[in-house]
């Protein structure tokens, strides 16, 4: 019999990185994102729209600056715009120069984000819950110190 070369490749590798394990509460916050979205009548979301409407927004964006800060072509970003503006939840509105538009949300994409919030919000006070208070604070406390000199190392290096 042929040995599985993946059977025992957790062991072989050690233990998960930081990678690794932010990736199941990111997975876990997107899917709790959209069936809450759903349960609160917003069932035309889909997971793409997500990264559209991820903090801080697109409120008042060039398209061409939200595709280069969420990591997605222009041309792809551009179609998901379409969908969402079909489906009401934002504007892409002319500036003075017709070459140029900047994204507007609606008050259907108003409250789509207010309801992300509320559903982060939930799952947040879920953790808070498992955790326990204080370790909870310092997960949120240190991740938003990465977040911090992440954001400002990119800011520098562009």
């Amino acid at each position: 019999m042929i040995p599985d070369p993946y059977e025992n490749q957790a062991e072989a590798l050690g233990p998960p990185l930081i990678g690794a394990l932010l990736r199941v509460p990111w997975e876990i916050v997107n899917e709790r994102l959209l069936a809450g979205l759903h349960q609160r009548g917003y069932d035309d979301v889909i997971p793409a729209h997500l990264g559209v409407m991820q903090y801080p927004g697109p409120q008042n964006m060039r398209p061409s600056d939200l595709a280069d800060r969420i990591g997605m072509t222009r041309q792809a970003l551009n179609y998901l715009l379409g969908q969402m503006e079909q489906r009401g939840y934002l504007d892409r509105v002319e500036e003075d120069d017709p070459r140029f538009k900047r994204i507007h949300l609606t008050d259907r994409g108003v409250a789509l984000g207010e309801a992300m919030r509320e559903i982060v919000r939930e799952v947040e006070e879920e953790w808070m819950e498992q955790l326990g208070s204080e370790r909870y604070r310092a997960l949120r406390d240190a991740l938003t110190a990465l977040n911090d000199r992440c954001s400002r190392a990119e800011i520098g290096s562009a």
